[in-house]
């Protein structure tokens, strides 16, 4: 009893003392930090390993974090990194006192024999770094939580995009110098270079493409039109030719159609097959056939469609940061901007300004994933009263000037055949039926310009319009087995070869 006594105050005695063992230190791995050091300094295969792997930051001590910013300053210059030169290099900085002096530095190279297990060593630093970011924006996003004053929506997406770049290792950058930018922009010449001049997400339209060098990651890309234009059409058959020419993966997000109405449009353009005969599903034998032979490439496409209605900033935001993290989604595409909201609890503004803040949120998102952002968005009924050709004009734009001051390209979709036109608005007056002009009216950083498209309504298609001229008289040609040898095209479909005008293929 007398035991029990003398231990029950001295149980009550540490309850109420806080020590140092009952506290948590932030993850870290200074012995490991050392050795990568020492490795840099004495081979410079250790320092190959390292260098695209760590950053200053990642180091936990702080006298660590300034050793290494000296030697990644010495590797940029492109001189030799050892003691000596690393001991200069802080000098420069006025750092060398601060890291222990020269003592401290002859210690890091006596801690390792060789670079032989440096970059597993680099990894488990950089999971170290990882997990203290994690414990901080956890402390962040708990502070955020207990201010009343915050948005929910607000800190739902801050919460999201920090561990966004964590999960990305695209921790938020600090300015960068014009060395590195230099080397950045001439590594992307020369990988252009080896691409043909394409440096973008190629849409399959060739005009197009040689226009914009393809859509270009971080762009904001709009394509306006009045309803009934083939906004729609025209992206499905891009985003087809994307994901299936180029296997290139696709995200799609419709708040208009569902997602079985637009794989349905995509399967009748993939398959020849009228949309109408596959809403009903009358397809005759050899539909069937035809169907389940040329829907194969489809089905096997990196294409990923969102039918969410009336999709917040929030929601699409979150929603792509999952698809490019998952499964490397190349471009985006919205159907439409003008059905998206704000998704904000102040409804204070009105829609004009809620457009604006969505297009802003689009151009910021386009930058923060790195790759281009296509929304397509209504055009005012000013193009409706006006008279001529109706073509539209940048001044059309519905609801917001925004969307033209956010945008890298604004473009439209013109088909005079909708407005009874018979022919195009040029010099030389040609037939316009089943072509569309694709108008690029805005274009940061290259030229303007109208570019002419087949457009097939019954398939809900767009392609070029050359190539498609070429494929479908070639198609022909084989079909009537005419000889080019023997029989010219035009003495073939001759009236003299048919009895019945339905007889003829075109």
């Amino acid at each position: 009893m007398e035991n029990l006594k003398k231990i029950k105050p001295q149980i009550r005695s540490n309850s109420a003392v806080i020590n140092l063992e009952s506290g948590k230190l932030p993850p870290q791995a200074l012995d490991l930090e050392e050795a990568v050091l020492g490795a840099m300094m004495i081979d410079k295969k250790g320092i190959d390993d390292v260098i695209d792997i760590l950053h200053p930051e990642a180091f936990y001590k702080e006298s660590n974090q300034r050793i290494y910013k000296a030697i990644k300053i010495l590797f940029e210059t492109t001189l030799p990194i050892d003691i000596l030169t690393v001991s200069n290099q802080l000098k420069t900085q006025g750092d060398l006192d601060f890291v222990g002096g020269d003592f401290y530095l002859i210690n890091l190279t006596q801690k390792v024999s060789s670079s032989a297990h440096i970059e597993y060593h680099a990894r488990i630093i950089l999971q170290k770094y990882i997990q203290r970011r994690l414990i901080s924006i956890s402390n962040e996003i708990i502070q955020e939580s207990y201010d009343e004053t915050v948005d929910v929506f607000d800190l739902l997406d801050n919460a999201e995009s920090k561990l966004f770049e964590v999960t990305q290792g695209n921790l938020k950058k600090n300015s960068e110098d014009a060395h590195n930018l230099v080397k950045q922009a001439i590594d992307k010449i020369e990988e252009i270079s080896n691409q043909k001049g394409m440096s973008g997400v190629q849409s399959g339209f060739n005009k197009i493409d040689d226009v914009t060098s393809g859509w270009q990651p971080s762009d904001l890309i709009i394509i306006a039109a009045r309803p009934g234009m083939g906004k729609t059409a025209f992206v499905m058959s891009m985003a087809k030719n994307i994901a299936i020419k180029f296997k290139k993966g696709v995200a799609i997000f419709s708040l208009e159609m569902s997602s079985v109405q637009l794989i349905t449009r995509m399967i009748s353009s993939e398959t020849n097959l009228p949309s109408e005969k596959l809403r009903r599903g009358n397809l005759l034998a050899h539909e069937w056939e035809q169907l389940n032979v040329k829907v194969k490439d489809l089905s096997n496409a990196p294409i990923y469609i969102d039918d969410t209605p009336s999709l917040s900033i929030f929601d699409l935001r979150a929603k792509a940061r999952r698809l490019v993290s998952q499964h490397d989604i190349k471009i985006i595409i919205i159907d439409y901007l003008q059905l998206m909201t704000s998704g904000t609890s102040n409804k204070t503004g009105n829609r004009e300004q809620e457009i604006s803040t969505i297009s802003r949120s689009l151009k910021a998102l386009a930058k923060e994933l790195e790759i281009p952002v296509i929304a397509l968005s209504q055009l005012s009924r000013a193009v409706e009263t006006r008279g001529g050709s109706k073509r539209p004009l940048l001044s059309d734009l519905r609801e917001s000037g925004a969307i033209e001051q956010d945008a890298d390209i604004v473009s439209f979709i013109y088909r005079p055949e909708y407005y009874k036109l018979t022919e195009w608005d040029d010099d030389e007056r040609t037939n316009c039926e089943g072509q569309a002009e694709f108008i690029i009216a805005k274009h940061r950083n290259g030229g303007l310009d109208n570019i002419r498209l087949k457009f097939t309504g019954h398939l809900a298609q767009f392609s070029n319009l050359e190539e498609d001229f070429g494929t479908e008289f070639q198609s022909k040609m084989n079909e009537f087995n005419v000889s080019k040898h023997s029989v010219m095209p035009n003495e073939a479909f001759g009236d003299e070869n048919y009895d019945d005008e339905s007889d003829v293929p075109f």
